[in-house]
């Protein structure tokens, strides 16, 4: 696993693709495990905290309990016509005095989850001269393109 600041090392351009995507919207779609094992999709908002990419849940959400038990999550960048831009990982609970670094004072009222993200793989997606291009990094490996007509 890796943080965003080592994706960011090992594949810079893609990363700032990725990255331009995740900013390019406020809300995005998080796809993490329910306790059978099937997926559920939430709203969520990313942030760029230090060497992480972050994200955040109302207190005992149902998301955030699916993340509490089994961190395994990929996040969707709400797509537009810039292209496509997917990161799966682990969510790891930032808490304690740590915590304090994830708050942007609009938090819900209550209190919140704060989750680091652990990255597993990024994936760009865009239509380039009619092919489908997909640019692909995994930790410790170079970025692989696949090419579809």
């Amino acid at each position: 696993m890796a943080t965003w600041e080592r994706f960011e090392r090992e594949a810079a351009d893609l990363a700032a693709l990725v990255r331009e995507r995740f900013e390019a919207a406020e809300t995005h779609i998080l796809a993490t495990l329910r306790r059978d094992g099937s997926p559920r999709v939430s709203g969520s908002e990313v942030d760029f905290q230090g060497p992480d990419l972050s994200f955040g849940s109302m207190l005992d959400a149902v998301k955030a309990r699916d993340l509490r038990r089994d961190g395994r999550c990929a996040i969707h960048a709400h797509p537009g016509k810039d292209g496509d831009a997917k990161v799966a990982g682990v969510a790891v609970e930032v808490t304690g005095e740590d915590k304090a670094a994830y708050t942007t004072g609009s938090e819900p009222p209550g209190g919140f989850h704060a989750f680091r993200l652990e990255l597993h793989e990024a994936v760009f997606t865009k239509v380039e001269g009619g092919e489908l291009v997909v640019r692909l990094w995994r930790p410790g490996q170079p970025v692989r393109t696949f090419r579809r007509r």
